[in-house]
């Protein structure tokens, strides 16, 4: 993991906000000093030698704790630990989309019977 930056605030729109001096990959994964899994990368704006993250944070977090631990150190997942976590996500994907297949097919049989 890298160091992200610092938590600036959380946002009215839901989003946390992370001062950085570095550009972070989009959709990379977001993560506490502790190694809890927080959020996604979801958008960089702002000046560039200085900008600022905004983190879409997953709902089994919680928001009041985020506020209070301003200032705090965020890190990002690296592009092989993505990598990783996105091939992991694929192999669940693929099986979903089967299933979506069979379930169409199986509509459509019952369609012609009627």
């Amino acid at each position: 993991m890298k160091f992200l930056g610092n938590i600036s605030h959380l946002a009215n729109s839901g989003k946390l906000i992370v001062k950085t001096t570095k550009t972070p990959p989009a959709g990379a994964f977001v993560f506490t000093n502790d190694k809890q899994k927080i959020g996604k990368v979801y958008s960089i704006f702002g000046p560039v030698k200085n900008p600022y993250v905004s983190v879409n944070i997953f709902r089994s977090v919680n928001r009041r704790d985020l506020e209070s631990r301003q200032g705090e150190k965020l890190f990002v997942s690296t592009k092989s630990e993505m990598e990783k976590l996105s091939k992991k996500g694929k192999k669940g994907s693929k099986r979903n989309s089967k299933s979506r297949r069979n379930s169409k097919r199986s509509n459509s049989k019952r369609r012609r019977n009627n």
